[in-house]
């Protein structure tokens, strides 16, 4: 076997695992979703529950479909980097080379040069909040629609904003809660935890508020249509002729703008969370003592 021929199956396997975590997942649902009549808005499957001291814990079809982006993720990164060479010979790798440039070019400008190592971070919030968001285009339920998820992303977040805010040291941050004047400490304090809290519902709400008014929309489309052209002989009067349209266009506005946009923000509110938070004088006055310390007494 050639190297041409090894190529083109390495890249066949990664179109695969692109490809089918989500056939998978679609196939998933199809086998247990329920019979429904009428409209029906419901939060993500329960597929099964593993058995847990405290809680139990529930397997969600917003895990499942989190997983199959997260695996298709990572196979899209393969594949644009399959065959990666130091002068650029093929188009994924041109695509790739952008999107990496983008993405810096992004944290530079808003986050400083101090923090270019975050665009991985980034672009990975970035391309795991949109893919999921996305996903609803397929018939699944998107993750982003399930509190749970998106709280997940969030408090990771949060963990690593107080990170950043401690490096200036534990003083300077629990004094920080008493500025401007002592008086505001209270409301300080609501307002830290209040960040993870608000990241995470501004995108959940945004998300899910469109897939209901998607679904209200259509259902009402296919009442409207039977009741204006039931009239119609045989099979005719049972086509929701109403629904065409409109909810397509309804789907570019939440499931790719809506979505992607949401996906923007919460990116754009990591980046100033952390860089804002980011305490420099007085993290580079603690990295100036502590040089001072090292250095050997004469």
């Amino acid at each position: 076997m050639n190297e041409k021929t090894k190529f083109r199956i390495v890249d066949g396997l990664l179109l695969a695992m692109m490809i089918v975590p989500f056939v998978l997942a679609m196939a998933l649902k199809v086998a247990t979703k329920p019979v429904e009549e009428g409209i029906s808005i419901t939060g993500a499957l329960i597929y099964f529950t593993v058995p847990m001291p405290l809680q139990d814990l529930y397997i969600t079809e917003a895990q499942v479909n989190s997983l199959a982006v997260i695996i298709a993720l990572l196979g899209l990164c393969l594949y644009m980097t399959h065959g990666i060479a130091v002068v650029p010979g093929s188009k994924r790798q041109l695509a790739a080379e952008w999107v990496v440039e983008k993405v810096s070019t992004l944290v530079s400008d808003n986050m400083g040069a101090r923090f270019s190592a975050f665009a991985p971070f980034v672009c990975a919030i970035l391309g795991l909040s949109a893919f999921s968001s996305l996903s609803s285009l397929l018939g699944l339920f998107p993750p982003t629609s399930d509190i749970n998820i998106v709280a997940g992303w969030a408090i990771l977040v949060f963990i690593l904003i107080t990170y950043y805010k401690l490096k200036g040291g534990l003083w300077p941050y629990v004094r920080s809660f008493f500025e401007p004047i002592p008086f505001f400490a209270p409301l300080n304090i609501i307002s830290e935890f209040a960040t993870p809290i608000s990241m995470s519902f501004r995108h959940y709400g945004n998300v899910m508020s469109g897939m209901v008014i998607s679904t209200l929309v259509a259902s009402a489309l296919q009442g409207l249509s039977r009741m204006v052209l039931g009239w119609l002989p045989g099979v005719l009067g049972q086509i929701p002729f109403l629904r065409v349209g409109l909810p397509a266009v309804l789907s570019l506005y939440f499931d790719l703008f809506s979505g992607c946009m949401q996906a923007f923000i919460f990116a754009m509110l990591t980046m100033l969370f952390v860089a804002n938070g980011f305490p420099e004088e007085d993290y580079e006055r603690r990295q100036a003592k502590k040089k001072k310390k090292a250095l050997p007494v004469a």
